[in-house]
């Protein structure tokens, strides 16, 4: 799974967390041994734990030693028995020795029917089975005739038990506290990394993969799927690497134990995993359609947000609420489908669990009566059963998440897999640009948006030279805006080159083409932040002196005039504080501020007076006389002063000139600037045109 994929990014973090859950494992699985000792040894056997007692009286070692004689040399061995005990000359009694403590585990089985037989405790019809628990009785008497204070031996036992217990309590949180911090720490890392990765991606699309995914769908890819990724990464170095560790050693335990009961703990595992499988293939197609009905209520949101002005002037809210009501529903629904699925497995988990105990009591209590287990042992192993069942709840935990973590993981994986359609070329170098070039050339250029599609231009070609104003005229949907988005490089041609400076576009690396150019897009948008940071975006550390040049060559300078705070004054997200032709000044002294030899308005001017508009005209071409300019507008008072103006008419040029030869020879010109200006003012431009209509030629 993909998921795995970021995780495994972290090697040393998940190899730390393995040895430190290895380490809370062995302490939590302590805790049902000693709480079993605590049961057998602490309480019915009062603290005796070994057959093998740490004092024999003179009497009972004697008879010992004449109970042993009539056992085979393979049920007792003399010489083992006779180097673990050694008399006491003070009193008489005899002490096991260092030898003794080491073979403690041999002694117990050898000595338990010879020590019951010493103490008149052994009957004819007692068991094997039973035979150790009478051992250990027998050691008990032992004790009390020796004088030992019983009460206190069992309290000693008591006592040290529990401090282990507490140590180990003490261990496995300090453990557990270390692994929640690092994973927590990693799962962070991975959340920021992917982050970052899906924003670099993201800001290197072109126009035709943002919609591809829209985006609304980036957004939710970038919020919502990480912190899936980052949740399940979190509950995965927590939870599910803990699962197996504590399912294994649970195992183990319970084969040390009493594993003839094993085959509880294997059918409650397949009962479990039968029922994670199951809900797992219900759910994981319903989580991918989640994540698409999340894609669609931002994109609902968000559109609905920033239109909301128009929204209220047609009276419409009622019928947007119900479309977000719907699609707020829809994801209701299928989060209910889901949430409902999955709160199945908790409760027949737990059934297993209790079925699990029903039947441990139920056949352990026939061993216990039969000798062959004690009450302390199927303690311990209905404990380390429910720890195995534990471990394999966390892994239903993991059903729950992992499926919608994975297809959050796929989306993300998609988009940063994304090919991009424009990219630096192989070989792309720095392009050496040529002096005297054109600054501008399209060279029989068409395109088209997608394959197959109708072309937007067709055959388009033309010439910019250094210093020339060009004006780009036309109706709605002419390609006006693809030529601007053509020269930044923002699609690539289908036919023909496009050349900046004498270098094909393509042939140049992406930061350094638009390093040539001082782009204006057709939608003015300024970030939040201030005046001075949105004028000087294109550089970190643009002075000021250059920022007011450039405000005051875009008519802008009453806007910081008129602030107490000048060039710091606030601008909102997207400039909404501020009106849409002051928004509009603003980029494109943004643009100016720039060093680009070349100079792009997409349709710049629509939001200024006539007054401005001209006035910014003029110091255009006044203070910035060495740049090329290429102006895209629909007012023929905009583009009628150009240099050279372009009519585009459906994707091909259909007349080049100036404004006067484009009245007397293009049909198209000559019916926008009838619809545009006044007789007298017509009259004047065909006058001036008369003396050039007959040998006036378009470049």
């Amino acid at each position: 799974m993909k998921l795995f994929k970021y995780l495994l990014q972290h090697k040393l973090a998940m190899l730390i967390i393995i040895l430190l859950l290895v380490g809370q494992a062995f302490f939590d699985l302590m805790l049902p041994n000693y709480t079993s000792q605590i049961v057998d040894a602490g309480i019915q056997q009062a603290g005796v734990e070994h057959v093998a007692t740490d004092e024999l009286s003179a009497l009972t070692h004697d008879r010992i030693s004449e109970a042993s004689a009539a056992q085979t040399a393979a049920d007792f061995d003399e010489q083992l028995f006779a180097d673990s005990y050694e008399k006491d000359p003070q009193t008489g009694t005899y002490r096991l020795t260092e030898y003794g403590k080491q073979h403690r585990e041999e002694l117990d089985i050898m000595m338990a029917r010879p020590l019951a037989a010493a103490r008149d405790m052994l009957s004819s019809d007692t068991s094997d089975e039973l035979i150790g628990q009478v051992g250990i009785a027998a050691a008990r008497a032992e004790y009390k005739d020796l004088g030992y204070d019983m009460g206190m031996m069992q309290f000693s036992y008591l006592l040290i038990c529990g401090l282990k217990m507490m140590g180990f309590v003490v261990a496995a949180v300090v453990i557990s506290i270390l692994v929640s911090l690092i994973a927590a720490r990693t799962s962070a890392t991975i959340g920021r990394d992917l982050r970052q990765k899906l924003f670099e991606k993201v800001i290197s699309f072109s126009d035709a993969e943002v919609q591809r995914f829209s985006t609304a769908s980036l957004i939710t890819r970038s919020t919502n799927d990480i912190q899936q990724i980052q949740m399940m990464s979190m509950m995965f170095l927590r939870m599910v690497l803990y699962a197996p560790i504590l399912a294994i050693g649970g195992i183990i335990m319970v084969a040390q134990t009493d594993f003839s009961m094993g085959w509880l703990i294997g059918a409650a595992i397949g009962a479990i995993l039968v029922i994670m499988f199951g809900l797992m293939a219900i759910t994981m197609p319903k989580f991918r359609i989640m994540q698409k009905l999340i894609d669609r209520l931002n994109l609902i949101s968000r559109e609905r947000i920033a239109g909301v002005s128009v929204v209220r002037a047609f009276g419409q809210q009622q019928r947007e609420e119900k479309r977000f009501e719907g699609a707020s529903t829809d994801l209701m629904r299928t989060q209910l489908f889901t949430n409902r699925t999955m709160t199945f497995l908790m409760p027949a988990i737990i059934l297993i669990m209790n079925l699990l105990s029903v039947g441990i009591v139920w056949f352990g209590a026939g061993q216990i009566d039969a000798g062959a287990m004690q009450t302390g042992d199927m303690i311990a192993f209905i404990t380390y059963s429910m720890i195995i069942v534990m471990g394999f709840m966390m892994l239903g935990m993991l059903a729950i998440m992992l499926p919608r973590a994975d297809v959050s993981a796929s989306r993300v994986e998609e988009v940063l897999a994304c090919p991009l359609s424009i990219r630096d070329y192989e070989g792309a170098d720095c392009c050496q640009w040529r002096q005297g070039a054109p600054a501008i050339e399209f060279d029989h250029v068409s395109f088209c948006y997608e394959d197959g599609c109708e072309q937007v231009l067709h055959d388009v070609t033309f010439r910019i030279e250094p210093g020339e104003t060009c004006a780009v005229i036309g109706s709605t949907g002419s390609g006006k805006t693809t030529i601007c988005k053509l020269i930044e490089r923002f699609y690539d041609v289908n036919e023909g080159a496009v050349r900046v400076n004498g270098c094909d576009v393509r042939d140049v690396p992406l930061a350094q083409l638009r390093k040539q150019i001082g782009y204006v897009p057709q939608r003015s948008f300024l970030f939040e932040g201030t005046i001075a940071s949105n004028v000087g975006f294109a550089e970190d550390d643009m002075s000021e002196a250059r920022v007011l040049e450039a405000i005051e060559i875009a008519q802008a300078s009453e806007l910081v005039n008129e602030s107490e705070e000048g060039l710091e004054s606030p601008i909102t997200q997207g400039g909404t504080n501020v009106s849409g032709g002051q928004r509009q000044r603003l980029a494109i002294a943004r643009a100016l501020a720039t060093d680009a030899p070349v100079l792009v308005f997409d349709d710049s001017f629509s939001a200024l007076d006539y007054k401005t508009d001209a006035n910014l005209r003029h110091a255009l071409g006044a203070q910035l006389p060495g740049r090329a300019q290429l102006i895209v507008a629909q007012r023929i008072a905009t583009v009628m002063n150009a240099d050279h103006i372009i009519v585009l008419d459906d994707g091909e040029v259909v007349g080049q000139g100036t404004h006067e030869q484009l009245l007397a020879t293009c049909e198209e010109y000559r019916e926008i600037a009838q619809s545009q200006l006044s007789p007298e003012e017509l009259d004047r431009s065909a006058a001036l045109a008369a003396p050039e209509a007959s040998g006036g030629e378009a470049r």
